[in-house]
């Protein structure tokens, strides 16, 4: 089980932190846009929390959680008044560092020549607010995918780079959350620049916040801060423990990529395959997914043109597609060509699980598709095949 650790404990600043309260989280954010930052955080709109760039710590979902089930969200009111009291929404931060849509060059024809643009947008730093450890986690395997090759995506590094990460580590997790299963949370691992820990309680609001590099150092010795007591580091460490006890899923106790790769003949997957609609929703909020395509589109005129990048989804049927058709032209081989990626053969490609425990994939699969259950019976399935060969003569 995944409690609480603290990264880099050696150091004492880093160990004991300090604690800031709501006068420190608009400290933060003013101080992070003042450093060129453009912040982005978690907000209520359209009837959910969402990512999007934040003017001032005013707009957190103070006083807002979520009821998650497979095929379902809602929000809900809190009356203690938390911030970050909340599971993952339908975004990740892959939307800012690994964006939907980019334009990548533009044509225009001039005379008898074409003139080729490329599209260079304009540089920005971001600073993430609110990184869950799940998605600090799936961070780093983008990082690692996107980057860690000899092939790099220009588009991410130059998005990743100087990106400045707040960690929010979870003391309530949704019902769909399994991160203790994945070894992603809820404690935050390495790779943020500041770590914040929420407690509410008699003593009043407040946040346990520490530093995991230098930039992050500097920008806690700006704010309104008190050192560390034990009480509000004992209450932090509790809430988070707690928080691992309370996952409400939870993955078969197997070895998923031996599990993913011996059971491509369970009859499982055809049952799977009668629910699915192949609508690509559970790539679409995944926070590791990263398959792209490109698109050329060009004017009435035939005058400009423009080649766009966009997500792909391995459930797209033109996903597969060769001379003569598509290779995984059902929906079988395409919800399996997903699920035994994501839980097998990425450690092949990467070198670990491409799944973070986030819930996403349950929550917005419009007929309530459940990983964490597909592998459970698919596990239930090789142990009885197990036990009928046990016991035959």
């Amino acid at each position: 089980m995944n409690t609480y650790t603290d990264v880099n404990s050696s150091s004492p600043s880093v160990c004991d932190g300090m604690v800031i309260g709501k006068d420190g989280m608009a400290a933060l954010v003013d101080a992070l846009i003042g450093r060129g930052f453009t912040v982005v955080g978690p907000t209520v709109r359209d009837g959910a929390i969402v990512l999007a760039e934040l003017e001032s710590a005013d707009q957190l979902p103070y006083g807002w959680g979520v009821e998650l089930e497979a095929g379902q969200y809602r929000l809900r009111e809190r009356p203690d008044g938390a911030a970050f009291a909340n599971a993952a929404g339908p975004q990740s931060w892959k939307t800012f560092l690994h964006p939907a849509r980019v334009r990548q060059w533009s044509a225009d024809r001039v005379g008898d020549e074409t003139v080729f643009t490329a599209d260079e947008p304009p540089p920005v730093r971001y600073a993430f607010l609110g990184v869950r450890s799940c998605d600090l986690r799936a961070i780093a395997i983008q990082d690692r995918v996107l980057t860690g090759g000899p092939h790099r995506d220009p588009v991410y590094q130059e998005r990743r780079t100087g990106a400045f990460l707040v960690a929010v580590e979870c003391t309530e997790p949704g019902s769909t959350c399994f991160c203790v299963s994945m070894g992603t949370g809820p404690a935050a691992g390495p790779g943020y620049d500041l770590v914040m820990t929420e407690v509410v309680d008699d003593d009043g609001h407040r946040f346990w916040i520490r530093g995991g590099s230098e930039e992050g150092a500097e920008v806690l010795a700006e704010l309104p801060a008190r050192p560390a007591d034990p009480a509000t580091r004992d209450a932090a460490r509790a809430g988070v423990a707690s928080a691992a006890d309370r996952m409400g899923r939870t993955m078969p106790e197997a070895d998923l990529r031996e599990l993913m790769a011996g059971t491509l003949d369970a009859p499982r997957w055809d049952d799977v395959a009668g629910r699915c609609l192949t609508c690509g929703n559970c790539t679409m909020v995944c926070p590791t997914c990263f398959c792209t395509t490109t698109e050329d589109v060009t004017d009435l005129t035939g005058d400009h043109a423009e080649r766009w990048r966009l997500w792909d989804s391995c459930f797209d049927l033109d996903f597969s597609h060769l001379h003569g058709g598509p290779v995984r032209a059902s929906a079988r081989s395409r919800y399996r060509q997903w699920m035994t990626h994501k839980l097998g053969t990425w450690y092949d490609q990467f070198g670990s699980s491409g799944c973070v425990g986030c819930g996403r994939c349950i929550v917005w699969c419009p007929v309530g598709i459940d990983i964490t259950e597909e592998a459970a019976a698919l596990h239930d399935w090789t142990q009885s095949r197990a036990a009928g060969e046990a016991d035959a003569p």
